[in-house]
């Protein structure tokens, strides 16, 4: 991977997603690669790629070794022989080859690439050549030790929060895809030095139909798998809720070392796969809220299938990491450019007015809350199995 030269110490690192938009899951899949390239295109028209302070990462492919800390060696040779085109009999047992988790050339370079980013993000916050770090990439959450699920074939934020606990850090991971984040939950449902935390449409309604309030953990990680479930229709003015009463004072309890965070932007309104209602506003004050925390952070993209909402929501991620208050109106030559994909948005941020939010999905929300604070948060506030912080330059002392 290379990096461009002179980066801050403070400063904020974006990797380059456009050798990822080679790969193709196919003309009818809702994930699309070019959205990763539309959002690049935005950030730079607004000029937020020369900033200073801003260094660009460019993707390598995670390596088997790396792969490992939480894949299995025989699903990722089956990922790997499938990608080459060769005919593989256990395809399915590990989530291959379906409608969701196609089997396109290179897919294993694919998701190895995406992992690989992610992976160097953590080590760019390590070694503290950045204090932030984004991935649009990445936050390919579902994936499972050795079976593919929901569009995700390697969980790149699983191997990320790896590296970092080889240095001895305290993660915490925050998910605000509209769909729960199993993968990661399942990778440390088990451990005390990750907290997780999932806000997302509840699993009754939508995929993969987990994450539900009654499982927050088990043995030395009881209590640190968080999980809000909203009702359809949430808005923001749940999320804003959920934000104030959970997410934030679990996260001052916690006191992580780095925060990690999966900013799916499928939790907005006008997406075509989740029913949510947060408006690009209440995205962008959600990731605000992330960046006001002041920790070594490490951000990941996820889920979107409305490509306009995608585009904007993370330019207004970057916007934030980068600290800069990115105007309203969007550039004409992105437009141009954006055309020929049958994207058109007449603002970054959207309308001012956002959906209401009904008083049945706010009283849900504070049955899920009032359990929460029966359950997980006197285990985290009781600083339950913490251990002593290992020192890591540019971040022990918390430069």
């Amino acid at each position: 991977m290379s990096r461009e030269e002179n980066a801050d110490v403070r400063g904020t690192c974006l990797v380059d997603p456009r050798p990822l938009l080679q790969f193709d899951f196919g003309a009818h899949h809702p994930f699309k690669v070019h959205r990763l390239g539309l959002t690049y295109e935005l950030i730079e028209a607004y000029g937020l790629t020369e900033l200073d302070g801003v260094s660009l990462l460019k993707p390598r492919e995670a390596s088997e070794d790396e792969a490992i800390a939480f894949h299995s060696q025989g699903y990722l040779e089956t990922l790997r022989l499938a990608s080459s085109g060769m005919w593989v009999p256990n395809l399915f047992a590990h989530g291959l080859g379906t409608s969701d988790n196609p089997v396109f050339p290179d897919v294993y370079d694919w998701g190895m690439s995406v992992a690989g980013a992610s992976i160097d993000c953590a080590k760019e916050i390590l070694a503290g050549r950045a204090r932030r770090a984004f991935n649009m990439a990445g936050g390919l959450h579902h994936a499972m030790p050795s079976r593919a699920s929901g569009f995700c074939h390697i969980n790149d934020a699983v191997l990320a929060i790896h590296e970092l606990l080889r240095a001895g850090k305290r993660v915490a991971y925050v998910d605000i895809d509209a769909h729960h984040g199993d993968g990661v939950e399942h990778a440390f449902y088990t451990r005390n030095d990750v907290l997780t935390i999932s806000i997302h449409q509840t699993g009754y309604t939508i995929f993969p139909g987990s994450g539900f309030v009654e499982d927050f953990g088990d043995g030395p990680g009881e209590g640190l798998a968080v999980n809000i479930p909203l009702q359809p229709g949430a808005g923001d003015a749940a999320y804003d809720r959920a934000f104030e009463e959970v997410i934030l004072p679990l996260l001052e309890a916690y006191e992580p070392d780095v925060l990690t965070t999966q900013l799916g932007a499928d939790a907005i309104c006008g997406d075509v796969v989740a029913n949510l209602r947060m408006s690009l506003r209440g995205f962008e004050r959600s990731v605000q809220r992330f960046r006001d925390l002041d920790l070594p952070w490490i951000a990941f993209g996820g889920g979107g299938y409305d490509v306009g909402n995608v585009v904007r929501a993370w330019t207004l991620a970057w916007g934030s990491m980068v600290e800069s208050d990115v105007p309203d109106e969007i550039p004409a030559s992105w437009s141009t450019h954006a055309a020929p994909y049958g994207v058109a948005v007449p603002s970054l941020r959207g309308p001012k007015e956002t959906p209401a939010t009904s008083d049945g999905v706010m009283r849900a929300l504070d049955a899920e809350i009032e359990r929460l604070r029966s359950t997980v948060f006197p285990i985290v506030r009781g600083d339950v199995g913490r251990e002593p912080r290992g020192g890591v330059e540019g971040l022990a002392d918390g430069s």
